[in-house]
């Protein structure tokens, strides 16, 4: 990094959390970089969050604790935080800055980029209409995952979301295509145990080869979690746009990043909006969502998976609340199914792909896709429905077809939504399974199949014969 200033001032003002107010300064932009160097000679970085005629406010990345106001030099660099970038960073692993934590040293390269990236130009972009085959059954069949697309994962607290976004990352590839296909991960805020899972899960799957993980952990200053995403995604763009490469970034948890943006608005002392978070969070989680896409002077792309956990399961709490009107749909996961030992529980109604329709169907999945996910998502709709029903007035007193229906949620959700952990479905498979349960109706409730459809995939299940009790005469005759 250029160092264009030779001015360094002596003493801050004020120290509040992990912010330095430094009083009187010149020259000095926004999200300037900076060095803050202690009484004992030791260097802490920063970034300057505002800047007015008679002080800047720098957030300090490795926190203020020894800081003193009166022995504390600041030394502002001239420009924004820049991270080195290199195809050599694929198998290692750095903490939330992209420095190595992985015992070895920093990879060599030439290139530095500004973290926040540089906007695309809405006109210079491709639209996403790629599949990409996770190899689970409820995102593959029901949510199609397209390259190029923001789609993130609401889930609980306790819930396996760290479980699902590993096996993800093992099983994502792009079918009929022999192309480079990369995976960068950033978790924020994540406690130790967690991170040792997701290195560990990536090292024995064999996918770290061709993954790059930024770790920061719940004990690293907040500030940290705010540039996680970020340097992670500097990475994903030259990895994607200059060397031409795909590449799926998986985030969690969005919700930690939300906190700490939180906790640096209220030590700047800004107007709290709903919740307590700040008025510009829309804004800057669209900073970090609309990095993602397809451009037309590359054949890269980048495709964001963003885990955010919903406090007490609202998904209208901001976080998801505004996070659905940035990305293309959601994938929802369901504490009722959790409870009932059904993973991954993701629920079938409120997840949405909102570019599925554009990336499966004949030539890039399979020509029935489109009409067999749609009967599936309005037969488990209905199910829902009766569900409702038979609480009320009892499972018995249901009707033949109302019956069936409940014979067909329960298929769906043990056979086509329950998945192992490690199973990897083609998509072949997963379509073939959703012909399995949906027999389980009569052909006359399946509208939305074609009759070509029909007479190819659905077969007439045997009629189930009802066991009938037998008379005191035919029980006397059996037992002579």
């Amino acid at each position: 990094m250029k160092d264009t200033s030779a001015v360094e001032y002596c003493g801050i003002g004020r120290i509040a959390g992990p912010l330095i107010f430094v009083r009187r300064v010149r020259d000095v932009g926004y999200d300037e970089f900076v060095e803050i160097r202690d009484a004992q000679g030791n260097v802490r970085l920063g970034t300057v969050l505002d800047v007015s005629d008679e002080r800047a406010v720098v957030q300090v990345l490795e926190g203020t604790s020894g800081l003193t106001a009166s022995q504390s030099r600041v030394r502002f660099l001239g420009s924004p935080l820049q991270a080195p970038v290199s195809r050599d960073m694929l198998g290692r692993v750095f903490d939330g800055l992209g420095r190595p934590i992985d015992g070895s040293p920093p990879p060599l390269t030439g290139t530095a980029l500004d973290v926040h990236g540089l906007p695309i130009n809405p006109c210079a972009r491709s639209y996403p209409r790629d599949f990409i085959q996770t190899g689970i059954s409820a995102i593959d069949g029901m949510n199609t995952l397209v390259r190029g697309q923001k789609l993130p994962i609401f889930s609980g607290s306790g819930m396996p979301h760290d479980r699902l976004a590993a096996q993800i990352a093992r099983q994502a590839t792009l079918i009929n295509e022999q192309i480079e296909f990369t995976i960068v991960f950033a978790a924020m805020g994540v406690k130790h145990d967690v991170a040792q899972f997701f290195m560990r899960s990536f090292e024995e799957s064999g996918v770290l080869g061709q993954s790059a993980l930024f770790l920061s952990l719940a004990s690293a200053p907040s500030v940290e979690r705010l540039l996680t995403p970020r340097v992670a995604l500097t990475l994903a763009e030259h990895l994607a746009f200059d060397e031409g490469m795909h590449v799926l970034v998986l985030m969690t948890d969005m919700t930690n990043y939300c906190e700490s943006l939180r906790e640096i608005g209220s030590a700047r002392g800004e107007i709290p909006s709903r919740k307590g978070y700040p008025g510009y969070l829309y804004s800057d989680l669209a900073e970090i969502y609309e990095r993602a896409g397809r451009v037309q002077s590359s054949p890269g792309s980048i495709t964001q998976m963003a885990i955010l956990t919903m406090p007490s399961d609202d998904i209208s709490h901001p976080v998801p609340d505004l996070t659905g009107y940035i990305t293309e749909g959601q994938i929802v996961m369901d504490r009722d199914l959790f409870q009932r030992g059904i993973y991954p529980p993701i629920a079938g109604l409120p997840s949405l792909s909102r570019l599925m329709k554009d990336g499966i169907g004949k030539g890039r999945t399979r020509e029935d896709h489109p009409h067999i996910a749609s009967q599936l998502f309005a037969c488990y709709s209905r199910v829902k429905q009766v569900r409702a029903l038979a609480s009320v007035i009892g499972e018995e007193e249901l009707s033949l077809l109302d019956k069936k229906y409940m014979e067909f949620g329960e298929e769906f959700e043990q056979q086509f939504l329950r998945q192992g952990e490690f199973e990897n479905r083609s998509i072949e498979q997963t379509l073939d399974l959703g012909w399995k349960v949906i027999t389980a109706l009569p052909k006359e409730e399946l509208h939305r199949l074609a009759e070509e459809e029909l007479k190819t995939y659905y077969y007439e299940r045997p009629e189930r014969v009802e066991p009938q009790l037998r008379s005191a005469d035919e029980r006397s005759e059996a037992s002579s």
